[in-house]
Protein backbone atom coordinates (compact mmCIF):
# COMPACT_ATOMS: atom_id res chain seq x y z
CA UNK A 1 0.00 0.00 0.00
CA UNK A 2 1.35 3.39 -0.97
CA UNK A 3 1.77 5.77 1.95
CA UNK A 4 1.00 9.44 1.42
CA UNK A 5 3.94 11.69 2.33
CA UNK A 6 2.38 14.62 4.18
CA UNK A 7 3.77 18.00 5.11
CA UNK A 8 4.15 16.80 8.69
CA UNK A 9 6.21 13.84 7.47
CA UNK A 10 8.50 16.18 5.55
CA UNK A 11 8.84 18.35 8.66
CA UNK A 12 9.74 15.37 10.83
CA UNK A 13 12.15 14.06 8.22
CA UNK A 14 13.92 17.38 8.22
CA UNK A 15 13.97 17.34 12.04
CA UNK A 16 15.60 13.91 12.16
CA UNK A 17 18.51 15.00 10.00
CA UNK A 18 19.08 18.44 11.52
CA UNK A 19 18.69 18.54 15.33
CA UNK A 20 20.66 21.79 15.41
CA UNK A 21 17.56 23.48 13.97
CA UNK A 22 15.86 22.93 17.33
CA UNK A 23 18.27 24.65 19.68
CA UNK A 24 16.40 26.44 22.46
CA UNK A 25 17.73 29.89 21.59
CA UNK A 26 15.89 31.54 24.48
CA UNK A 27 17.63 29.22 26.95
CA UNK A 28 21.02 30.09 25.45
CA UNK A 29 20.28 33.81 25.65
CA UNK A 30 19.23 33.55 29.29
CA UNK A 31 22.35 31.57 30.18
CA UNK A 32 24.51 34.09 28.30
CA UNK A 33 23.02 37.03 30.19
CA UNK A 34 23.47 35.31 33.54
CA UNK A 35 27.09 34.47 32.73
CA UNK A 36 27.79 38.09 31.76
CA UNK A 37 26.29 39.36 35.01
CA UNK A 38 28.09 36.69 37.00
CA UNK A 39 31.46 37.50 35.44
CA UNK A 40 30.94 41.17 36.20
CA UNK A 41 30.08 40.35 39.82
CA UNK A 42 33.16 38.13 40.22
CA UNK A 43 35.36 40.89 38.82
CA UNK A 44 33.95 43.44 41.24
CA UNK A 45 34.34 41.06 44.20
CA UNK A 46 37.95 40.12 43.39
CA UNK A 47 39.44 43.28 41.83
CA UNK A 48 40.89 44.45 45.16
CA UNK A 49 41.96 41.02 46.34
CA UNK A 50 45.47 39.63 46.13
CA UNK A 51 45.72 37.78 42.84
CA UNK A 52 42.51 39.35 41.57
CA UNK A 53 43.65 39.06 37.95
CA UNK A 54 44.16 35.35 38.44
CA UNK A 55 40.54 34.92 39.50
CA UNK A 56 39.31 36.45 36.28
CA UNK A 57 41.73 34.49 34.10
CA UNK A 58 40.63 31.22 35.69
CA UNK A 59 36.95 32.17 35.48
CA UNK A 60 37.37 33.01 31.80
CA UNK A 61 39.03 29.67 31.19
CA UNK A 62 36.22 27.86 33.03
CA UNK A 63 33.64 29.66 30.88
CA UNK A 64 35.40 28.64 27.66
CA UNK A 65 35.69 25.02 28.80
CA UNK A 66 32.08 25.08 29.95
CA UNK A 67 30.84 26.39 26.63
CA UNK A 68 32.68 23.62 24.82
CA UNK A 69 31.26 21.02 27.20
CA UNK A 70 27.74 22.39 26.75
CA UNK A 71 28.01 22.35 22.95
CA UNK A 72 29.44 18.83 22.90
CA UNK A 73 26.71 17.38 25.13
CA UNK A 74 23.98 19.19 23.20
CA UNK A 75 25.07 17.62 19.92
CA UNK A 76 25.04 14.07 21.33
CA UNK A 77 21.65 12.38 21.60
CA UNK A 78 20.85 12.21 25.32
CA UNK A 79 19.64 8.62 24.85
CA UNK A 80 23.14 7.61 23.77
CA UNK A 81 24.53 9.28 26.87
CA UNK A 82 22.01 7.49 29.08
CA UNK A 83 23.09 4.14 27.60
CA UNK A 84 26.35 4.60 29.50
CA UNK A 85 24.72 5.46 32.82
CA UNK A 86 26.39 2.63 34.77
CA UNK A 87 29.84 3.83 33.71
CA UNK A 88 28.99 7.50 34.35
CA UNK A 89 27.58 6.70 37.78
CA UNK A 90 30.52 4.47 38.67
CA UNK A 91 33.11 7.06 37.66
CA UNK A 92 31.24 9.68 39.71
CA UNK A 93 31.50 7.50 42.82
CA UNK A 94 35.17 6.73 42.19
CA UNK A 95 35.93 10.45 41.87
CA UNK A 96 34.05 11.18 45.09
CA UNK A 97 35.79 8.34 46.94
CA UNK A 98 39.17 9.65 45.85
CA UNK A 99 38.87 12.74 48.05
CA UNK A 100 39.16 10.51 51.13
CA UNK A 101 42.62 9.40 49.99
CA UNK A 102 45.81 11.49 50.30
CA UNK A 103 44.88 12.98 46.91
CA UNK A 104 41.96 14.85 48.51
CA UNK A 105 42.26 18.34 50.00
CA UNK A 106 40.39 20.14 52.77
CA UNK A 107 38.67 23.43 51.88
CA UNK A 108 36.69 25.28 54.55
CA UNK A 109 36.59 22.20 56.75
CA UNK A 110 35.33 19.90 54.01
CA UNK A 111 37.51 17.21 52.48
CA UNK A 112 35.76 17.18 49.15
CA UNK A 113 38.28 18.64 46.74
CA UNK A 114 41.26 17.85 44.54
CA UNK A 115 44.02 20.44 44.28
CA UNK A 116 45.99 20.99 41.07
CA UNK A 117 48.22 23.99 41.74
CA UNK A 118 45.97 27.08 41.61
CA UNK A 119 42.99 24.97 40.47
CA UNK A 120 40.53 23.01 42.58
CA UNK A 121 38.03 20.36 41.55
CA UNK A 122 34.96 19.33 43.55
CA UNK A 123 33.75 15.94 42.27
CA UNK A 124 30.44 16.20 44.13
CA UNK A 125 29.34 18.88 41.64
CA UNK A 126 29.83 16.59 38.64
CA UNK A 127 28.36 13.65 40.57
CA UNK A 128 25.03 15.49 40.70
CA UNK A 129 24.73 15.13 36.93
CA UNK A 130 25.97 11.55 37.08
CA UNK A 131 23.20 10.62 39.50
CA UNK A 132 20.57 12.47 37.46
CA UNK A 133 21.55 10.54 34.33
CA UNK A 134 21.64 7.22 36.21
CA UNK A 135 18.24 7.58 37.89
CA UNK A 136 16.63 8.97 34.73
CA UNK A 137 17.96 6.03 32.72
CA UNK A 138 16.73 3.55 35.34
CA UNK A 139 13.25 5.02 35.87
CA UNK A 140 12.75 6.31 32.33
CA UNK A 141 12.12 2.82 30.95
CA UNK A 142 9.77 1.70 33.74
CA UNK A 143 6.01 1.82 33.33
CA UNK A 144 5.44 1.71 37.08
CA UNK A 145 7.67 2.56 40.02
CA UNK A 146 6.98 -0.19 42.53
CA UNK A 147 8.73 -0.59 45.87
CA UNK A 148 11.61 -2.59 44.39
CA UNK A 149 12.35 0.01 41.72
CA UNK A 150 11.91 2.78 44.28
CA UNK A 151 14.45 1.08 46.53
CA UNK A 152 16.98 0.84 43.69
CA UNK A 153 16.48 4.50 42.76
CA UNK A 154 16.90 5.54 46.39
CA UNK A 155 20.05 3.44 46.57
CA UNK A 156 21.48 5.32 43.59
CA UNK A 157 20.92 8.57 45.46
CA UNK A 158 21.93 7.28 48.89
CA UNK A 159 25.53 6.37 48.06
CA UNK A 160 26.73 9.82 46.87
CA UNK A 161 24.61 11.51 49.56
CA UNK A 162 26.33 9.47 52.26
CA UNK A 163 29.74 10.21 50.76
CA UNK A 164 29.11 13.97 50.87
CA UNK A 165 28.01 13.72 54.49
CA UNK A 166 31.28 11.99 55.36
CA UNK A 167 33.31 14.90 53.93
CA UNK A 168 31.24 16.53 55.65
CA UNK A 169 29.24 18.62 53.16
CA UNK A 170 25.61 18.88 54.20
CA UNK A 171 24.88 21.44 51.46
CA UNK A 172 25.67 19.03 48.61
CA UNK A 173 23.84 16.25 50.46
CA UNK A 174 20.72 18.43 50.56
CA UNK A 175 21.05 19.03 46.80
CA UNK A 176 21.04 15.26 46.18
CA UNK A 177 17.94 14.93 48.37
CA UNK A 178 16.06 17.68 46.52
CA UNK A 179 17.01 16.19 43.14
CA UNK A 180 15.73 12.82 44.34
CA UNK A 181 12.43 14.33 45.48
CA UNK A 182 11.86 16.12 42.18
CA UNK A 183 12.69 13.11 40.01
CA UNK A 184 10.68 10.67 42.11
CA UNK A 185 7.59 12.90 42.03
CA UNK A 186 7.70 13.13 38.24
CA UNK A 187 8.83 9.51 37.92
CA UNK A 188 5.52 8.24 39.22
CA UNK A 189 6.26 7.29 42.82
CA UNK A 190 3.11 6.99 44.90
CA UNK A 191 2.35 9.93 47.18
CA UNK A 192 2.25 7.88 50.38
CA UNK A 193 5.74 6.61 49.67
CA UNK A 194 6.95 10.17 49.06
CA UNK A 195 5.48 11.38 52.34
CA UNK A 196 7.27 8.62 54.21
CA UNK A 197 10.54 9.56 52.47
CA UNK A 198 10.10 13.25 53.36
CA UNK A 199 9.57 12.38 57.03
CA UNK A 200 12.59 10.08 57.02
CA UNK A 201 14.66 12.80 55.36
CA UNK A 202 13.72 15.36 58.01
CA UNK A 203 14.54 12.90 60.76
CA UNK A 204 17.90 12.18 59.10
CA UNK A 205 18.81 15.89 58.87
CA UNK A 206 17.83 16.42 62.51
CA UNK A 207 19.91 13.40 63.49
CA UNK A 208 22.95 14.68 61.58
CA UNK A 209 22.74 18.07 63.27
CA UNK A 210 22.73 16.35 66.65
CA UNK A 211 25.50 13.88 65.86
CA UNK A 212 29.26 14.13 65.65
CA UNK A 213 29.28 14.15 61.84
CA UNK A 214 29.60 17.94 61.61
CA UNK A 215 31.99 20.17 63.50
CA UNK A 216 30.44 22.67 65.86
CA UNK A 217 31.19 25.65 63.62
CA UNK A 218 29.43 23.88 60.74
CA UNK A 219 26.37 23.28 62.91
CA UNK A 220 26.43 26.96 63.94
CA UNK A 221 26.49 28.02 60.28
CA UNK A 222 23.48 25.84 59.51
CA UNK A 223 21.44 27.12 62.46
CA UNK A 224 22.52 30.77 62.42
CA UNK A 225 19.42 31.83 60.45
CA UNK A 226 17.24 30.57 63.33
CA UNK A 227 19.42 31.32 66.35
CA UNK A 228 22.08 34.05 66.07
CA UNK A 229 25.51 32.74 67.05
CA UNK A 230 29.20 33.24 66.36
CA UNK A 231 28.71 32.20 62.74
CA UNK A 232 26.14 34.95 62.04
CA UNK A 233 28.80 37.48 60.99
CA UNK A 234 28.73 36.42 57.33
CA UNK A 235 24.97 36.77 57.11
CA UNK A 236 24.94 40.10 58.96
CA UNK A 237 27.50 41.57 56.59
CA UNK A 238 25.62 40.18 53.58
CA UNK A 239 22.33 41.67 54.78
CA UNK A 240 23.98 45.02 55.41
CA UNK A 241 25.50 45.05 51.91
CA UNK A 242 22.23 44.14 50.20
CA UNK A 243 20.12 46.47 52.33
CA UNK A 244 22.39 49.46 51.74
CA UNK A 245 22.06 49.11 47.97
CA UNK A 246 18.57 50.56 47.95
CA UNK A 247 16.75 50.79 44.64
CA UNK A 248 19.62 51.30 42.19
CA UNK A 249 22.74 50.59 44.27
CA UNK A 250 26.02 52.43 44.70
CA UNK A 251 27.10 51.77 41.13
CA UNK A 252 29.19 49.00 39.62
CA UNK A 253 32.50 48.43 41.50
CA UNK A 254 31.57 51.21 43.95
CA UNK A 255 29.98 49.21 46.77
CA UNK A 256 31.73 50.04 50.08
CA UNK A 257 31.23 46.54 51.54
CA UNK A 258 32.49 44.90 48.37
CA UNK A 259 35.45 47.25 47.93
CA UNK A 260 36.42 46.81 51.56
CA UNK A 261 36.14 43.04 51.46
CA UNK A 262 33.87 42.95 54.50
CA UNK A 263 31.67 40.10 53.24
CA UNK A 264 33.52 36.76 53.56
CA UNK A 265 33.52 34.41 50.55
CA UNK A 266 31.89 37.15 48.49
CA UNK A 267 33.17 35.84 45.14
CA UNK A 268 31.64 32.40 45.76
CA UNK A 269 28.94 31.72 48.36
CA UNK A 270 27.89 35.34 48.90
CA UNK A 271 28.21 36.64 45.33
CA UNK A 272 24.59 37.84 45.34
CA UNK A 273 25.54 40.57 47.80
CA UNK A 274 27.59 42.27 45.07
CA UNK A 275 24.50 42.61 42.90
CA UNK A 276 22.41 43.84 45.81
CA UNK A 277 24.91 46.44 46.97
CA UNK A 278 26.19 47.77 43.65
CA UNK A 279 23.15 47.34 41.39
CA UNK A 280 20.43 47.68 44.00
CA UNK A 281 16.99 46.16 43.93
CA UNK A 282 16.76 46.72 40.17
CA UNK A 283 19.96 44.85 39.36
CA UNK A 284 19.54 42.08 41.92
CA UNK A 285 15.90 41.68 40.89
CA UNK A 286 16.93 41.41 37.24
CA UNK A 287 19.36 38.64 38.14
CA UNK A 288 16.64 36.78 40.03
CA UNK A 289 14.31 37.12 37.03
CA UNK A 290 16.97 35.70 34.71
CA UNK A 291 17.54 32.76 37.05
CA UNK A 292 13.79 32.22 37.18
CA UNK A 293 13.65 32.21 33.38
CA UNK A 294 16.43 29.60 33.37
CA UNK A 295 14.35 27.29 35.55
CA UNK A 296 11.22 27.93 33.48
CA UNK A 297 12.91 27.14 30.17
CA UNK A 298 14.22 23.86 31.57
CA UNK A 299 10.71 22.98 32.78
CA UNK A 300 9.37 23.78 29.30
CA UNK A 301 11.89 21.41 27.71
CA UNK A 302 10.87 18.74 30.23
CA UNK A 303 7.28 19.07 29.00
CA UNK A 304 8.34 18.92 25.34
CA UNK A 305 10.64 15.90 25.78
CA UNK A 306 10.04 12.95 23.50
CA UNK A 307 10.13 10.36 26.28
CA UNK A 308 10.17 9.92 30.07
CA UNK A 309 13.97 9.71 30.00
CA UNK A 310 14.28 13.24 28.64
CA UNK A 311 11.65 14.54 31.03
CA UNK A 312 13.41 13.04 34.05
CA UNK A 313 16.80 14.42 33.01
CA UNK A 314 15.34 17.92 32.73
CA UNK A 315 13.41 17.64 36.00
CA UNK A 316 16.53 16.50 37.84
CA UNK A 317 18.53 19.42 36.45
CA UNK A 318 15.71 21.86 37.16
CA UNK A 319 15.51 20.63 40.77
CA UNK A 320 19.27 21.05 41.15
CA UNK A 321 19.25 24.61 39.81
CA UNK A 322 16.13 25.59 41.74
CA UNK A 323 17.57 24.51 45.08
CA UNK A 324 20.95 26.11 44.37
CA UNK A 325 19.25 29.41 43.52
CA UNK A 326 16.81 29.43 46.44
CA UNK A 327 19.39 28.30 49.00
CA UNK A 328 22.19 30.61 47.84
CA UNK A 329 20.09 33.76 47.68
CA UNK A 330 18.14 32.74 50.79
CA UNK A 331 21.26 32.40 52.93
CA UNK A 332 22.49 35.88 51.93
CA UNK A 333 19.12 37.26 53.03
CA UNK A 334 19.21 35.31 56.31
CA UNK A 335 16.19 33.12 55.59
CA UNK A 336 18.12 29.90 54.82
CA UNK A 337 21.05 28.16 56.54
CA UNK A 338 24.59 28.90 55.37
CA UNK A 339 25.65 25.81 53.44
CA UNK A 340 28.24 27.02 50.94
CA UNK A 341 26.16 26.26 47.85
CA UNK A 342 27.19 28.36 44.80
CA UNK A 343 24.84 30.41 42.63
CA UNK A 344 24.70 28.77 39.16
CA UNK A 345 26.63 30.63 36.43
CA UNK A 346 27.32 33.49 38.86
CA UNK A 347 29.62 32.29 41.65
CA UNK A 348 33.34 31.92 41.04
CA UNK A 349 34.51 28.33 40.68
CA UNK A 350 35.28 25.88 37.90
CA UNK A 351 33.45 22.82 39.22
CA UNK A 352 30.13 24.59 39.67
CA UNK A 353 30.43 26.58 36.44
CA UNK A 354 31.31 23.62 34.23
CA UNK A 355 28.63 21.46 35.85
CA UNK A 356 26.06 24.16 35.14
CA UNK A 357 27.13 24.40 31.49
CA UNK A 358 27.07 20.60 31.16
CA UNK A 359 23.57 20.52 32.68
CA UNK A 360 22.29 23.04 30.13
CA UNK A 361 23.98 21.01 27.39
CA UNK A 362 21.96 17.95 28.45
CA UNK A 363 18.76 20.00 28.45
CA UNK A 364 19.58 21.27 24.97
CA UNK A 365 20.16 17.68 23.84
CA UNK A 366 16.67 16.74 25.04
CA UNK A 367 15.21 19.73 23.19
CA UNK A 368 17.21 19.24 19.98
CA UNK A 369 16.61 15.48 19.69
CA UNK A 370 12.94 15.43 20.65
CA UNK A 371 11.88 14.45 17.10
CA UNK A 372 14.44 11.66 16.73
Amino acid sequence: MTRTFTGTDRFRSRDLSAPWRHVDVALLVVVGLIVVMGTAMVYSATRNMDGGTGYMLRQGMFIILGLGLMAGLALVDYRRIADWWQLIYGLSLVAMAGVFTPLGSVVNGTKGWYRFGPFSLQPAEFAKLGVIIAVAAYLGHQEKVDLRRLAVALGLFAVPTAMTLLQPDLGSALVFIVIALGMLVVGGVQMRHLLVLVVLGLVAVFGILNSGTLDQYQKDRLTSFVTPNGQSYNVEQAQQAIGSGGLTGYGYTKGPQTRGGYVPEQETDFIFTVAGEELGFVGAGSLVILLGLLVWRIWRVAQLAADPLGTLICVGIMSMFLFHIFENIGMTLGIMPVTGIPLPFVSYGGSSLMTSFAAVGLVQSVHMHRYA
